[in-house]
């Protein structure tokens, strides 16, 4: 017997089933409950026996008694306040799904890793021994090759305007209220193909039917795993489709499971469930029998995981909530369905509270001439997704933790990127808090006629009246430098640019134009942003028209000009990253960056990198961000998980003979040179 205190957030049906079951679980015993208000609490508190009762959920979380908290408030509701249990240091088991999108999941796991607390989705089934027993005999093969698999959750109900299920405010339809138990259990048992805890589709379609309520009512996705593993799910809120069901087929037999959700928990125990296995030997029916009910093995499972020391669940990972929250995601946006919080005018922090700035004294700052405020010495690029739901956890986070500059321009991703920048600052009142780098007149529109007018369309989208740093995003040699000096003067005496840039410009054009500028009484460039990281790019272009400063003159002409670059690829696309993963498009890594030097390059940053106890990819930043000249390395972190990886390059300092060495500056291959 566990003598974990267990509260309560929320009093609906599954948590009054939960409290049912940690009655009879080696759990611990439920100290607290609350509600909204104190009526719910009180009758709820009757009911189970609980001693403590709050009339709200701050006051619970207040309660330093309470080791562990079930989130089961609607899943809307699940990423504030598993964040805000989390951050007042409680253990976490929260309702499925995890959160009502992946973005938000993430942020929830990264404040489980921040506050070094146990969180575990609350997916039952995964903790019961049918579960157990299910993959046992998979793995052994009793059915060959696994081939096709087939999981449903669904019920039909009569449509109830006021009901959970059909409100779009709260999350309501199939997919999100039983979805998850299909999705999930086909990508387990996709895993046990290829001897993996879980495996995610390599392609995935979706289809279903959204009612007159605005959510699905039933729906129905196909996916695509390793090993040639097809899986269909099923699920729906206004369509049984035979009931919960899982099938697996395989190439010498199948096993179907009847109660795969409920693991034949129904009533009192004890309980009993079956799996009808029909392999290579014939026929036959496993019984699985157990004392306590599949909410009290969950809450076995948690407290023992808990007494291990454990943040994860080896059932039920972080990695593989995500992976199944992206999936949920994938499926809806199959249908085309998004709920009203995920509007871009209405995604919220996910603790739909102000942004803090707790982090700030973790960011370095450093000026530039024109723009009113310091700037940040990393800059968020566009990398982060351009859709407001899926990028607005990893802008706050930039943002609470000392990031303030913003890197878009006109073309990238045909102008969303611009509207999602502009929409989160309008959205987080920040503009006099941010600085925004702008880029227009790419090629092949590079004239100063294009600038006027892509400038125009930038500062719409943007919503605002000014862009902070505004540069040419190419050069085109067969315009006289002087006319776009001209025509960017133009735009800073209007107040629409503050200060000027340049972005793939060579070194000696940017010379002349300052030389022209200064003539002319004109201001001239003052960022350039062209690519430099530690690795070199073995091709002369990344891309079309793109310009490389690597070379020792033009650092020389920064260190002597003391000009900022603001470089990006500054992490190399990736190539620092330890084990990279395939979709960094392996073919431009090759291209690019696999060369002798380079890996020469990765080999000197791993070593120093194990010695001060952070990563290659952190040495790459940290070497940029140690330049005898102003840096501001554009990072592209497609998801939290990489920000907070790229934030840890703030906090190595190289030293003058580090830098050299890590360049390759000598022949030796050791450290003793810089020792």
């Amino acid at each position: 017997m566990t003598d974990l205190a267990w509260g309560i957030l929320g009093t609906g049906n599954i948590a009054r089933t939960f409290a049912t079951q940690l009655a009879t679980a080696n759990a611990g015993q439920c100290l607290a409950v609350a509600s909204r208000t104190p009526e719910k609490a009180g009758a709820f508190g009757d009911k189970f026996d609980i001693p403590r009762r709050y009339e709200n959920y701050e006051a619970l979380l207040d309660d330093s008694d309470v080791d562990v908290v079930y989130v089961s408030t609607p899943h809307p509701f699940h990423a504030e306040w598993a964040i805000r249990a989390l951050e007042a240091g409680k253990h976490i088991l929260c309702e499925k799904p995890m959160t009502l999108n992946f973005a938000q999941a993430e942020a929830v796991v990264e404040a489980a890793r921040a506050s070094d607390r146990f969180l575990m989705e609350a997916f039952m089934y995964r903790c019961h021994p049918q579960t157990a027993r299910l993959v046992e005999l998979l793995s052994s093969g009793v059915i060959g090759e696994i081939g096709v698999i087939q999981a449903t959750h669904s019920y039909r109900t009569n449509f109830v305007q006021r009901s959970r299920i059909f409100s779009p405010e709260l999350g309501g339809g199939g997919i999100l209220d039983v979805g998850g138990y299909p999705i999930s259990m086909v990508r387990r048992l996709a895993g046990v193909a290829v001897g993996e805890p879980f495996v995610d589709p390599i392609d995935f379609a979706g289809y279903g039917r959204i009612g007159k309520s605005g959510v699905d009512e039933y729906a129905v996705g196909v996916l695509k795993f390793p090993r040639d593993v097809v899986a269909q799910v099923s699920s729906g809120v206004r369509a049984s489709q035979g009931g919960p069901m899982v099938r697996i087929s395989g190439s010498e037999g199948e096993i179907h499971v009847p109660a795969p959700w409920t693991c034949g928990d129904r009533n009192a125990g004890p309980y009993t469930s079956k799996l009808t296995v029909r392999g290579r030997d014939g026929s036959s029916e496993e019984l699985i029998e157990s004392q306590v009910g599949r909410y009290a093995h969950e809450a076995n499972h948690v407290a023992d995981c808990i007494a291990e020391g454990l943040r994860q669940s080896p059932l039920m990972s972080w990695d593989d909530t995500l992976g199944n929250m992206a999936t949920l995601d994938r499926w809806r946006d199959g249908l085309g369905l998004r709920y009203p919080h995920e509007s871009p005018k209405r995604v919220t922090t996910v603790t739909r509270l102000p942004l803090a700035r707790q982090g700030a004294a973790h960011m370095t700052y450093g000026r530039i001439a024109g723009v009113e405020i310091p700037i940040s010495q990393l800059v968020l690029g566009r990398g982060v997704a351009v859709d407001m739901r899926d990028s607005g956890p990893t802008m706050d986070s930039f943002f609470e933790q000392g990031g303030n500059c913003f890197d878009t321009a006109f073309i990238y991703d045909k102008g969303e990127r611009e509207k999602t920048v502009g929409q989160w600052l309008t959205n987080r009142e920040l503009r006099r808090e941010a600085v925004i780098i702008g880029k227009g007149a790419h090629t092949p529109n590079c004239n100063p006629e294009a600038l006027d007018r892509e400038l125009k369309i930038s500062l719409d989208r943007l919503q605002t009246d000014y862009i902070d740093i505004y540069m040419l995003h190419r050069d085109n040699a067969g315009i006289p430098v002087g006319e776009f000096i001209d025509a960017l003067n133009r735009h800073v005496d209007a107040g629409r640019v503050h200060a000027i840039g340049v972005s793939n410009w060579s070194i000696e054009r940017i010379s002349q134009a300052n030389v022209w500028a200064e003539a002319n009484g004109m201001r001239g460039f003052v960022a350039v942003s062209n690519q430099y990281s530690l690795a070199r790019p073995l091709v002369k272009q990344i891309w079309a028209g793109c310009v490389d400063v690597g070379d020792p003159e033009s650092l020389f002409w920064f260190e002597r000009t003391q000009t900022a670059l603001i470089p990006w690829s500054s992490q190399s696309q990736g190539f620092f990253v330890r084990g990279h993963p395939a979709e960094r498009s392996e073919r431009q890594m090759v291209r690019c960056w696999y060369g002798d030097d380079n890996f020469e390059r990765l080999r000197r940053a791993r070593e120093l990198a194990a010695e001060r106890g952070f990563e290659a990819v952190h040495v790459a930043l940290a070497w940029v961000l140690t330049q005898p000249f102003p840096t501001f390395p554009v990072i592209g972190p497609r998801n939290l998980r990489e920000l907070n990886s790229s934030m840890r390059g703030l906090d190595l300092e190289l030293t003058p003979e580090e830098l050299r060495w890590l360049d390759l500056a000598d022949a030796a291959t050791d450290r003793s040179v810089v020792q």
